[in-house]
């Protein structure tokens, strides 16, 4: 099942994971180890980043290594930017009536 990023974003754990993970690269341990919950649960957490694209697993011998792929999140940039856009313009327009009252 392909998943947007949209849907990845969505959830607080998957955010708190791709903030830890935008600084350095980690083991699938070593991103479970900064979490109170169970490495399943990471683990599933992890699978849904990388379905989205926003996550890639590197293996290195034994190891799978995480890091972000911030390309994808480019499509969340877009959509917010239309929405920043079509309220400052609406903003701006009612700041201008409100002065000239």
């Amino acid at each position: 099942m392909r998943r947007d990023v949209f849907q990845a974003i969505a959830d607080p754990t998957r955010r708190e994971i791709i903030g830890l993970l935008a600084n350095k690269t980690l083991t699938l341990n070593g991103v479970a180890e900064n979490f109170e919950v169970s490495r399943p649960a990471i683990s599933k957490h992890i699978k849904i980043l990388t379905e989205c694209g926003l996550v890639v697993i590197r293996q290195q011998g034994r190891e799978r290594y995480c890091q972000v792929d911030f390309n994808k999140l480019k499509e969340v940039s877009d959509w917010v930017t239309q929405y920043h856009n079509f309220w400052n313009q609406k903003l701006d327009a009612l700041g201008r009536l409100i002065e000239g009252q």
